[in-house]
């Protein structure tokens, strides 16, 4: 269980919410004078050139007279068009004429946002673009007047400066403005040190404002957002509000712990430039407010920073390590780490130098990456296998994916040994039980930050108190954790509900436990600093944990700066953006239509849309990471945009080469050996990483899978051909296809029968070799020591025994991977070969000899692949694509042995191998329509309307598929009608 780290001195603390910072102070330019010259002569030409040239051209608009029916008597001509178009123009000119009126005097008033000239958008925005750029350099001290008189009004009367006006404008001209900025930013630091003195006479009058949260009105809820928009002048200074009133203690006794998630009833402090009338300075001067309201407002006084005598902190999203739990003694030989103990047993660099045995140390101790990684590569694998049997890309390339090498088949073997799907599986069947829990219940999901999988129990962090859990969830080390402990997890069975948190990513491991961060929670941007090839290998491991993870279900994961050639790893969730600007242009476009979207549907957040009857995808995250450092312009962008990104499911990481990064919640680094850094969140992880070579061989594995390859793709040779001939018998014979049986050998009487047959098993199906870690993970999933794993080796070693020359029969190659003699084969092996040697051997030449060969092979089927296995046992097929070649096999000699009858007229031979078939891979279609059209050459009506009666029951509510049902209306034209009556 993790140790608490001691926090250093800089890290007491929690970290600071950072808002956009204004842009440093600069001198003014040769560029600003011409700036400012262009404005001024561009506001002489509008405002005076405009009406000159109108009247002496157009003369004045209006009539001389006021005559309506007269004018609606006149004819209408080219002149009576060319006075409305002029009349239109000077309205124009008076309304942008009205809109540098109000711009001017916002800008020398100092009142920080000006007004709105009705109608006038793109006006008032020409006008207060010029205008700024001409009070740049054109206003002197003077410009900024009012600030300074009201700092010193702020130190004397509490009434903070309204000097950032230029910091507040919007920022499409922020350039024009960044001296002002600069000064209003020094200033308000200097009046807020002023505030902050001991004996400051702001708290000694006592005249703070604040403001009450109201109850909801149909379906629009109060935001921070919109009361700072309404008190401040600007949505975006919501960030001044939520740091004013973080972690204090509300009446209701909760806290205010992110942005989004406010109450009503809550009071807030206000800045001292805030304005409205439903603010309350103290409660005393305050005679409308309640009694009961006035002594909540005192009471919540005394708990702003200057009653505490210290800060508060800014409100980021604060992380802590679950406390230990007594773990229950483990079982006799197996682990006691949790879900999966090779994955922990390698979490620190010693133990991965000492037992990785050459395979990818990272992959080894990333369990839930390798997880999500091997199940997407079998999903590839069989969709190229069923696109090949089916026709779905041009031509038959056969059924034999490519046997990987070098560093690709030691990346395969680490994710076969590090895998953990069983702790993939209660992850999303514990998120998926806890959001049906509360649904049922009406309640809301809670806001999580993190997750920590510790000794295989399942802790959630929360943003806030959310009450008691729903059973068989427990309150954890306090109120914001709640627990699920392994073996209550594993009572929850597949739900239909939607993913609850699909944004969680594995970052590292701190002593035992797995952190797990909810990257679509964090208010703010989280920022990733260290070396590029560090960050890089942080980054890569993120995106394919998502992109493959088993605890979401859709999502869209943005990579700007790296990973372009990671699509192919989830082209559906991944997409790559080229830069900076484009994804700040998407992601702005994007925030707007999902805070639109969640209004309209009265949402708080992305939470309320997961459960219950509200479920949809439009609720799915949308996480972007950003490798490459963006400008200083560009940081505030992001910002801002994360700024709401928490409620709307929207996650950015963000990498740095060290600098601080304006909004970030979460400062991480990364270090040259691997350690993840937070120091203000007291934490120290051991880092997931997907270095490049393993991202190299990962992305090899997975595009050699891609069944749109071309045609240097997978072949029709078996990876092992036996010799079918009566001098290849063989001194060990294993039967797989149908229930188990081993000829040759005799069986193990002892306990250790099954665990031998297993191996066996695993063995055969893997001629290429079997890296002895993959081996023992097979046999162990929850982990064994290396004397196991080398007893097993040995005792399997010794039942097989030794070929007449004394060769043992199972070798070691020289990668060190198990390897078995050709004198160990399977029934599996013979089909292969018998089917190779009918379609490109020698019965390509020989009808006569294919004929044979085909019957030999349909005779070996006996039912699915190793049909009594034991259950809990072979788990690892799991991961093997084996089960989808051995149904197209033998579906493949089926149909070729069914039209090696048909030729010769023979129908009924061709229906019984079809019918053998089918008893193994009974879901193919083709067998199906084949069948059909077999039963149509006997001619025999009623046998083809019963099996199009049983093909029917088959199909169920799904119906018949298009092929067949098109089939049957030409074999068959009134079958719908003849099914019917005979059913």
């Amino acid at each position: 269980m993790p140790r608490r780290r001691s926090p250093s001195p800089s890290s007491s603390t929690a970290p600071r919410n950072r808002t956009p910072q204004p842009v440093r102070v600069r001198r003014r330019s040769f560029g600003d004078f011409v700036k400012a010259f262009l404005a001024f002569v561009a506001l002489l030409v509008l405002l005076a050139g405009v009406p000159f040239a109108l009247a002496v051209t157009a003369g004045w608009p209006l009539p001389e007279t006021f005559e309506p029916m007269e004018w609606l008597k006149q004819d209408i001509s080219v002149g009576t068009f060319l006075s409305i178009l002029t009349f239109v123009v000077w309205l124009a000119w008076a309304q942008f004429t009205a809109c540098v009126l109000v711009e001017m005097k916002a800008a020398l008033s100092g009142v920080g946002v000006p007004g709105r000239v009705p109608g006038a958008g793109p006006s008032q925005l020409l006008a207060r673009q010029l205008v700024a750029a001409l009070l740049l350099v054109g206003a002197t001290a003077a410009s900024f007047t009012p600030g300074l008189g009201q700092l010193g009004q702020s130190i004397e009367g509490n009434q903070r400066p309204t000097v950032a006006a230029a910091q507040q404008t919007p920022g499409l001209f922020a350039q024009q403005q960044e001296q002002a900025a600069g000064t209003a930013a020094a200033l308000a630091e200097q009046a807020s040190h002023a505030e902050a003195a001991p004996g400051s006479a702001a708290k000694q009058r006592g005249d703070t404002k604040f403001y009450r949260i109201q109850p909801p009105e149909g379906r629009h809820h109060d935001s921070l957002w919109e009361i700072s928009e309404r008190h401040l002048g600007d949505g975006r200074r919501y960030k001044e509000i939520f740091d004013l009133n973080k972690d204090r203690t509300q009446p209701d006794g909760s806290k205010l712990s992110e942005a989004s998630l406010i109450r009503p009833g809550w009071i807030m402090e206000m800045p001292g430039d805030a304005r409205g009338g439903d603010l309350v300075e103290m409660p005393d001067d305050a005679p409308e407010v309640s009694p009961e309201v006035q002594q909540q407002i005192r009471d919540y006084d005394r708990t702003g920073d200057h009653a505490e005598g210290g800060g508060s902190g800014s409100g980021a999203a604060q992380v802590s390590v679950p406390e230990q739990r007594p773990a229950p003694a483990p079982a006799p030989g197996n682990d006691d780490a949790g879900h999966r103990a090779p994955a922990e047993q390698h979490a620190t660099p010693a133990a991965q130098d000492s037992s990785s045995f050459g395979l990818p140390a990272p992959l080894l101790a990333a369990p839930l990456l390798a997880a999500g990684l091997l199940g997407a590569l079998g999903h590839r694998r069989r969709q190229a296998l069923w696109q090949s049997a089916f026709g779905g890309i041009g031509g038959r390339r056969g059924m034999e994916p490519p046997t990987p090498a070098g560093d690709a088949l030691d990346v395969q073997d680490a994710l076969l040994v590090g895998a953990d799907p069983e702790g993939v599986r209660l992850l999303d069947r514990s998120l998926r039980g806890l959001a049906a829990s509360l649904a049922a219940e009406s309640r809301p999901l809670p806001t999580v930050y993190a997750a920590w999988l510790s000794s295989g129990d399942l802790h959630l962090q929360l943003a806030q108190p959310s009450g008691k859990p729903p059973a068989p969830w427990q309150l954890g080390q306090d109120e914001t954790f709640w627990l699920l402990a392994k073996d209550d997890a594993e009572r929850y069975e597949d739900t239909d509900t939607a993913a609850p948190y699909p944004g969680l990513v594995s970052l590292g491991t701190m002593d035992d436990s797995r952190l797990l961060l909810n990257l679509e929670s964090v208010p703010g941007l989280v920022s990733l600093s260290g070396s590029e090839a560090d960050r890089a290998a942080v980054f890569a491991a993120v995106a394919a944990e998502l992109a493959t993870n088993g605890w979401s279900d859709r999502m869209t994961i943005t990579l700007v700066g790296f990973g372009e050639d990671l699509t192919p790893l989830a082209p559906s969730r991944l997409r790559h953006l080229d830069g900076v600007e484009a994804l700040i242009e998407t992601m702005e476009a994007e925030t707007r239509q999902r805070r639109g979207a969640l209004g309209a549907a009265g949402h708080d957040s992305v939470l309320t849309g997961r459960t219950g009857p509200a479920q949809h995808t439009r609720w799915a995250p949308h996480l972007v990471l950003l490798a490459a450092e963006p400008s200083a312009e560009d940081a505030v962008t992001l910002a801002e945009l994360a700024a709401d990104a928490g409620r709307l499911g929207i996650g950015y990481l963000v990498g740095t080469e060290g600098g601080e990064l304006p909004g970030a919640a979460w400062e991480m680094e990364i270090t040259g050996e691997g350690r993840l850094l937070a120091p203000l969140l007291g934490l120290e992880l051991d880092a997931q990483l997907l270095p490049a070579a393993q991202q190299r061989a990962v992305i090899e594995l997975f595009t050699d899978a891609d069944p749109e390859r071309g045609p240097d793709g997978p072949g029709d040779t078996p990876p092992f051909l036996v010799d079918i001939s009566e001098q290849g018998r063989p001194a060990v014979y294993a039967r797989l296809v149908g229930p188990y049986e081993i000829i040759g050998l005799d069986i193990p009487d002892d306990e250790r029968s099954a665990l031998l047959h297993e191996a066996l098993a695993l063995l055969l199906l893997h001629r290429e070799g079997v890296h002895p870690r993959v081996l023992a993970s097979a046999l162990w999933p929850r982990g064994v020591t290396d004397d196991v794993r080398e007893a097993l080796v040995e005792r399997l070693r010794g039942w097989l025994g030794t070929d007449p020359d004394g060769t043992p029969r199972l070798g070691t190659d020289a990668t060190g991977r198990l390897t078995l003699a050709k004198s160990v084969v399977s029934d599996l092996d013979v089909l292969r070969s018998l089917y190779h040697e009918a379609t490109q051997g020698k019965g390509v030449d020989s009808r006569a000899v294919r004929g044979r060969l085909l019957t030999d092979a349909l005779v070996l089927v006996r039912g699915p692949l190793l049909a009594d296995r034991p259950e809990g046992r072979y788990r690892w097929l799991t991961h093997e694509i084996v089960d989808a070649q051995l149904p197209l096999l033998v579906a493949d000699t089926g149909l070729a042995l069914a039209e090696f009858h048909l030729v010769k007229d023979r129908a009924e031979k061709a229906v019984e191998a079809l019918n053998a078939a089918l008893r193994t891979a009974p879901a193919d279609e083709r067998l199906w329509n084949e069948l059909l059209r077999a039963t149509h050459a006997l001619d025999d009506p009623e046998r083809l309307t019963a099996l199009a009666a049983d093909l029917i029951g088959r199909s169920g509510a799904r119906g018949l598929p298009p092929r067949t049902e098109a089939l049957l209306d030409e074999l068959l034209p009134a079958w719908r009608d003849t099914v019917a009556a005979a059913g």
